[in-house]
């Protein structure tokens, strides 16, 4: 077992990353663990067909600005590159790839069980966003239904789809990218949502951004689970969504009852056929190495004051609940940080 750290950082996305900036700057000891062979985070993971020109945004690092890169290469390549030129400049202590099993209290400490080993830490930050546990939510017939499905989690682009009717569940951002690039090449798409989507037209001003974050924070703080910052934004209605709307690529069902061996059936006698579901049905915090600290209040989500846990100030959360966001994941780091300085200070001078 090494020596105690002073912070251990879990994740090396672009929360990990930020609150491993403000933790070189602060003089702290700390080690950054990260579970992807190589950087880049969970953008490392998204699909070859997703240009830089087609995301949202991606937020600067702190202390150095993604610089102009080509609209038409793959998101995933430019950011990975991008965190890879950040850990060298800023010397950031990633080690991979470890993956945390667990965190446990011994008192004195935090212990850090890896596959690669054991850490000691007086505080912790978990940055382990959600890429790696997406949710499969369960329908009656669905283990008769004989196509393939899928979730976004493991999309790769349109081609394993040509020809294919497909049905795509879910009303967030990543199933109308699918089925925007899915229909030229589909035989069919169907989508299909359990809430009426909301379409945003306009800017998203400073303004509006503030509000949705303070609904995110208001659930957490009361310790429910968290909802998605980018599922409150709502949907953007950019030019090219506007298009796919009034031609009908993004027609929306209300969710089906069941599956069936064929396709998807509604109990009013609706029925389409179906090759593939991809569910585009997002994914849950990955959580589960904090299980032994006993963290969550009974709403079923983590109490929270800012980026603090409530039921222990040793561990921060951030790219959690309002701060699941590049620009709230920058604000988060730096939160983090000025508050684990401010603790182990007293730690310090008060004594265990």
């Amino acid at each position: 077992m090494s020596a105690v750290k002073d912070v251990v950082v879990v994740g090396a996305g672009q929360a990990g990353l930020s609150a491993a900036y403000f933790l070189r700057r602060s003089g702290l000891d700390f080690v950054v663990l990260d579970a992807n062979p190589g950087p880049g985070g969970a953008w490392r993971h998204r699909w070859p067909s997703l240009r830089l020109g087609k995301v949202h945004g991606i937020h600067d690092l702190p202390g150095r600005k993604l610089e102009s890169a080509d609209p038409d290469r793959p998101a995933s390549e430019v950011v990975a590159d991008y965190f890879a030129a950040y850990e060298r400049e800023f010397d950031l202590s990633v080690r991979r790839p470890v993956a945390v099993k667990a965190v446990r209290d011994s008192g004195s400490a935090l212990v850090v069980e890896t596959d690669s080993g054991t850490w000691q830490t007086r505080a912790l930050i978990s940055a382990t966003g959600t890429w790696d546990r997406p949710f499969w939510p369960h329908y009656p017939g669905q283990a008769e239904f004989a196509g393939v499905q899928s979730h976004t989690a493991d999309y790769r682009g349109p081609e394993q789809f040509a020809g294919k009717r497909v049905v795509v569940v879910g009303g967030g951002a990543s199933g109308v990218q699918a089925l925007m690039e899915l229909a030229p090449g589909a035989a069919a798409t169907t989508w299909v949502t359990r809430r009426e989507p909301v379409w945003r037209e306009g800017p998203f001003t400073p303004e509006y951004g503030r509000e949705v974050v303070a609904k995110v924070a208001e659930r957490v703080a009361a310790g429910l689970p968290p909802t998605s910052v980018v599922g409150t934004t709502g949907l953007m209605l950019t030019p090219e969504v506007a298009e796919a709307r009034r031609s009908g690529v993004l027609h929306r069902l209300p969710m089906f009852d069941r599956l069936t061996r064929d396709g998807v059936a509604w109990d009013d006698g609706r029925f389409v056929p179906a090759d593939t579901i991809l569910w585009a049905t997002g994914f849950r915090h990955s959580l589960d190495h904090l299980a032994p600290l006993g963290l969550r209040a009974p709403g079923g989500g983590i109490a929270m004051d800012g980026t603090r846990v409530v039921a222990d100030p040793r561990v921060h959360l951030v790219g959690y609940g309002p701060s699941a966001s590049t620009i709230g994941a920058t604000r988060a780091g730096r939160a983090a940080v000025a508050a684990l300085r401010e603790h182990l200070a007293e730690t310090v001078t008060t004594g265990p």
